[in-house]
């Protein structure tokens, strides 16, 4: 049967003593057919409902497709996804590496939770980007942060010499295990927010200007000597924040032992941020994942897109900076060691 937008035709396969009949009519549908999954696919990355999905097939097709049907047949999106989470990374060393996290309300053994999608990005030794991950979690944990850092080892992940992050406790604890001798940059735009949410707010701006001024120093002694400046001016007004200075502005300072050039690439998460915001635009429509692997069908196809156009795209960063020597050079600020990582 042949349904189309004029109505249905019921066509009659001649039979062969071998049964081995082939005719260009059913391959040339049967190509058609193949876009046509495809597109159905492609709507769905793009954060059309599946309900929205079975409106249109209806309109250009004439037939009703269920919105279970059109899950279906986005399931071949699984045996993708499964691959390029899989794939080799021992083709390139990885000097950056960016690990983030957002939250989708995912449906588990009945209940609706905010789950944890874990991703990882990396600028490789040709300048290029590449999503190295995606992972779902109940939560965001030491040990969630441990599986995935295992995996990528696992798979030939090499050459890391800092990593981009937020302070989150269990993340730097499994950054600290995986990586030892990388540095460990604590993002500045994450700090600058955790910092301005322990003042009144008519104290914000102040705060953010006080703290920027710390990280447009080029060199690790004079963001220093600034530093202590602010968290000398900020003792009368709020001593937690000037405390918060002294202890932690250091660990946002590790960018200044790598090549100026790559600085504001490497200081905050904002890529992946950026990213974050991508996928939340295409989920949104979604609201609630039935489980967890619709949800990482979904966003892993997200993330093997989006890393396909950093492939293709212009270099990210000139590497060949990077073994340059710079005036930080002794100032590298290295992960193993509790002090160093300590809040």
């Amino acid at each position: 049967m042949l349904r189309l937008k004029v109505g249905t035709i019921e066509l009659r396969v001649p039979k062969s003593r071998d049964g081995q009949f082939q005719t260009a009519l059913f391959e040339r549908f049967q190509r058609s057919e193949r876009a046509f999954v495809l597109a159905l696919m492609k709507m769905y990355q793009d954060g059309v409902s599946t309900r929205k999905i079975t409106d249109i097939t209806e309109a250009l097709c004439g037939t009703s497709f269920s919105a279970s049907t059109i899950s279906e047949l986005c399931k071949a999106l699984d045996v993708q996804v499964a691959a390029w989470k899989s794939r080799d990374l021992s083709a390139h060393t990885y000097p950056y590496l960016f690990v983030d996290a957002l939250y989708e309300n995912i449906r588990q053994a009945g209940v609706v939770a905010s789950s944890g999608v874990l991703i990882c990005s990396a600028v490789r030794d040709d300048g290029k980007r590449e999503l190295l991950d995606v992972c779902v979690a109940d939560t965001e944990s030491e040990a969630t942060y441990s599986d995935q850092f295992a995996s990528l080892k696992s798979r030939g992940l090499s050459g890391i010499r800092l990593v981009t992050s937020d302070a989150h406790t269990g993340l730097k604890s499994a950054i600290s295990r995986y990586f030892q001798g990388a540095s460990w940059q604590r993002c500045q735009v994450h700090f600058m927010r955790d910092a301005a949410g322990k003042v009144a707010f008519k104290y914000r701006k102040q705060l953010t200007s006080d703290i920027s001024s710390i990280f447009a120093c080029t060199d690790r002694i004079s963001a220093l000597k600034r530093a202590g400046e602010v968290a000398s001016g900020w003792k009368e007004i709020s001593a937690r924040i000037a405390v918060m200075i002294e202890e932690d502005i250091e660990q946002c300072l590790s960018v200044l032992a790598f090549p100026e050039e790559h600085r504001r690439y490497l200081r905050t998460n904002n890529g992946l941020e950026r990213l974050n915001e991508e996928i939340r635009r295409r989920t949104r429509v979604i609201r609630i994942f039935p489980d967890e692997v619709s949800a990482l069908r979904l966003i892993g196809a997200l993330c093997i897109e989006q890393s396909e156009q950093w492939a293709c795209g212009r270099t990210y960063l000139d590497m060949s900076l990077l073994d340059s020597p710079t005036e930080a050079d002794a100032e590298v600020l290295s992960l193993p060691g509790e002090k160093r990582l300590a809040s």
